[in-house]
């Protein structure tokens, strides 16, 4: 059977999804998954394959909901979320928290970050061991007192502050950070009154982990003395070598995000792709054989993941890397749809919640949509013409093509020859060469464009129902960037090696990088601030989600079938027609699929004759939705948490307009709003409005009072900006 690693992860990941609502016991799991095994195993003795493979199948699907439950139970019983849900942890008061830093502290545009593995804590003169990991916030201020000087990775601290678990806004569509941050294997999350209340314990000798999270502190100081006095191309660095996106501006964010760039910050598939080609290309140069190469390139791809800060997106894109590269000298054709899905069901083996996890599904939703659509078409195209290149002036090889391509070659000969009849002796080798770059360079250009295209086209759904945004410049302005971060990848990581044996050669080649990065930032800066290319919608339906991605699948399959029938010899003209007729049914369907996601053509969920009024869980502050009979809607105060405010391009916490009241207008299918109402001007009622603003259409403002304060006005000139009508509403006033 084609496909089998797909199949299996289909299955496992079926079993998982089934699993995670369900509460069933493990022995449930086990027969269901045991019972296929011997049933399958008759079935296979007495030579019925495909009902054997069926029920193969089904023992993989009872092993994923298996899997699960077995996560779920091997929680260790003093992890701090368990004496938390026993009530062995009271952490309504500041206790003393002992472990060791898992990372170098991390040095934030607001103060430092502490991350902790915790190993005790001490409750009531009384030490009680403890796992989980613990973050710490250090704010700076003028009262700030002074950590530790010196700390490191792998060092023994003590914490005296007030941890609790990451809290979740309790409103329809706003995000999971409970979850996230669990995954990042933070549980509890605290802020240190005085860098004083963490204390030095001991230094104790670093685990290989630990060691490899200093050489990441060691690289960012590096980095940060290479580009002093440029900090803004520094912090764009330190995102794309090595994860950290701490010190990019609050602007250049949101340009990235617009123009559906921000995934070249975020060290994932591009970037190991960038490193992969890199190392393939220096070992190509060498002429070390297969094995070598594979060795040399696994070796750079495992001290890179043990390296980078985001280790779950670059783990999963370099052991989608491991499998290809290790399956290169072992088989003559790899299908790397197979070799991704064999990642893909490695992982959820290991870890079967990561299933849930937004950006895996990304992951490998992006991985699928590249070997399903963008390789067989490419193959299909530009692959065909760049095979033809070969050996251009053997004439011999010309009978190896196809008809179009051999003439293809004898045109480019003939070009070549008429040029070199018009140059100097000397220089008459250099057309053909020359005219083969050029195509070669155009061919893959190409192929960077349908990539991009197939990308945008293919995720265009799922982005609008994670990130609630349509890039329409998103298959252009990927073009450059791809083809920059192919560059900055490995010139930095190559600057930063030299800065360890010849510093002024690294200094040259900072000023080589920071070209890059500066036309990368122009790029992107320029295609964000095109008018109407970048806009936010509700999130598409249910059943429109399922169609469209249906229908991607159905134009993958006939498109991996179509480029089957075109390599094979005995090619019939009916069946080709067919499938030809296929593909455009389903690319038809795609797009037509993809225009109802971009465009969110559905009335908003509210129900007509009846009046609504919704109060928002912001934190602090207040935030009211109220929908009218007549379906016209209101938003009263926009929330604002206090010390999330942006400083210096910055900001310290999380934005409640975008991440809260935001998603849930949009759960709501709204794309407008007919009144916004600013009660007063306290940060924490007005803050949000700034993303409100931006996001939706709004018919008018009403202002209450406050208009003095400087924040009440920044946001009065932003409305101004955006020509909406502004009413002053005062005590006693009646509207209808």
């Amino acid at each position: 059977m084609r496909l089998p690693a797909l199949w299996l992860a289909v299955a496992f990941a079926i079993g998982i999804t089934v699993a995670g609502p369900h509460a069933l016991p493990a022995w449930i799991w086990i027969a269901a998954s045991a019972a296929p095994v011997l049933l399958g195993g008759i079935l296979l003795w007495r030579r019925q394959v495909l009902a054997a493979w069926i029920l193969a199948l089904a023992a993989w699907f009872g092993l994923g909901g298996f899997a699960l439950t077995l996560e779920h139970a091997a929680v260790p019983p003093g992890h701090v979320t368990r004496l938390l849900a026993a009530g062995r942890l009271d952490n309504s008061e500041p206790l003393r928290w002992r472990g060791r830093l898992r990372e170098d502290p991390l040095r934030l545009p607001w103060g430092q970050r502490y991350e902790i593995d915790l190993e005790q804590v001490e409750i009531a003169g009384a030490t009680t061991l403890v796992s989980g990991g613990l973050r710490a916030n250090l704010y700076a201020g003028p009262r700030t007192g002074r950590p530790p000087d010196g700390l490191r990775a792998g060092d023994r601290v003590e914490a005296l502050l007030r941890a609790k678990p990451p809290r979740n806004f309790l409103d329809p569509g706003a995000p999971d950070i409970h979850s996230m941050l669990a995954r990042q294997n933070v549980d509890l999350a605290g802020s240190l009154r005085t860098g004083e209340l963490l204390q030095l314990i001991v230094h104790p000798r670093p685990t290989l982990p630990q060691r490899f999270a200093r050489a990441r502190g060691n690289l960012l100081s590096r980095l940060d003395a290479l580009y002093s006095r440029d900090p803004k191309r520094a912090a764009i660095l330190r995102a794309m070598l090595l994860g950290d996106r701490s010190f990019i501006d609050s602007d250049v964010v949101a340009s990235f995000q617009k123009t559906s760039a921000y995934h070249v910050l975020v060290v994932a598939g591009l970037h190991v792709g960038a490193v992969v080609v890199f190392m393939l290309w220096i070992c190509r140069r060498l002429r070390l054989p297969s094995f070598a190469t594979t060795f040399a390139t696994l070796a750079v791809l495992a001290s890179y993941v043990a390296v980078v800060q985001d280790r779950p997106p670059i783990f999963r894109a370099a052991l989608m890397a491991a499998f290809y590269l290790i399956a290169r000298p072992l088989f003559r054709r790899i299908d790397l749809l197979n070799t991704i899905s064999l990642a893909g069901l490695a992982l959820i083996v290991w870890k079967p919640s990561s299933l849930a996890d937004p950006s895996f599904q990304l992951s490998f939703l992006a991985a699928g949509v590249i070997t399903g659509l963008a390789l067989p078409w490419i193959e299909r195209t530009s692959a065909r013409y760049r095979s033809g290149l070969a050996h251009l002036g053997d004439v011999t090889r010309d009978v190896v093509h196809s008809p179009r391509i051999a003439q293809f070659r004898i045109e480019l000969r003939a070009a070549s020859d008429w040029l070199a009849r018009r140059l100097p002796q000397r220089l008459a080798s250099y057309p053909a060469r020359s005219l083969t770059i050029f195509i070669r360079g155009s061919l893959r250009l190409w192929d960077i464009v349908v990539m991009s295209l197939t990308i945008q086209l293919g995720m265009m759904p799922s982005l609008a129902q994670q990130f609630h945004r349509v890039t329409l410049a998103g298959p252009l302005s990927n073009v450059p960037a791809v083809i920059l971060t192919g560059l900055i990848v490995p010139l930095g990581f190559l600057c930063l090696a030299l800065t360890f044996v010849w510093g002024r050669l690294a200094a040259l080649l900072a000023n080589a990088l920071s070209f890059c990065v500066a036309a990368l930032l122009a790029c992107v800066e320029w295609f964000g601030r095109l008018p109407r290319f970048s806009y936010r919608v509700p999130g598409p339906p249910g059943w429109l989600f399922a169609a469209f991605l249906a229908a991607l699948i159905f134009l993958a399959a006939v498109s991996r079938q179509e480029k089957r029938r075109r390599s094979s010899r005995d090619m019939r003209r009916q069946p080709l027609a067919f499938a030809r007729l296929s593909e455009w049914i389903g690319a038809a369907a795609v797009a037509v699929f993809a225009v109802l996601v971009a465009t969110h053509p559905f009335a908003p969920n509210l129900e007509r004759g009846k009046l609504e009024i919704t109060t928002l869980d912001v934190g602090e502050g207040d935030s009211i939705f109220a929908a009218f009979p007549d379906a016209r809607t209101m938003s009263i105060d926009g929330g604002g948490l206090a010390g999330s405010e942006r400083i210096g391009g910055y900001r310290r916490g999380p934005d409640v307009g975008e991440e809260v009241v935001s998603p849930f207008l949009w759960s709501r299918g709204l794309k407008r709003l007919d009144v916004i109402v600013m009660t007063h001007a306290d940060h924490d009622h007005i803050d949000g409005f700034h993303s409100v603003l931006q996001n939706f259409g709004v018919g008018e403002v009403w202002i209450g009072a406050g208009q003095e304060k400087p924040a009440f006005k920044t946001l009065l000139a932003e409305v101004r900006s955006l020509a909406i009508p502004m009413t002053h509403k005062t005590t006693g006033a009646r509207f209808e």
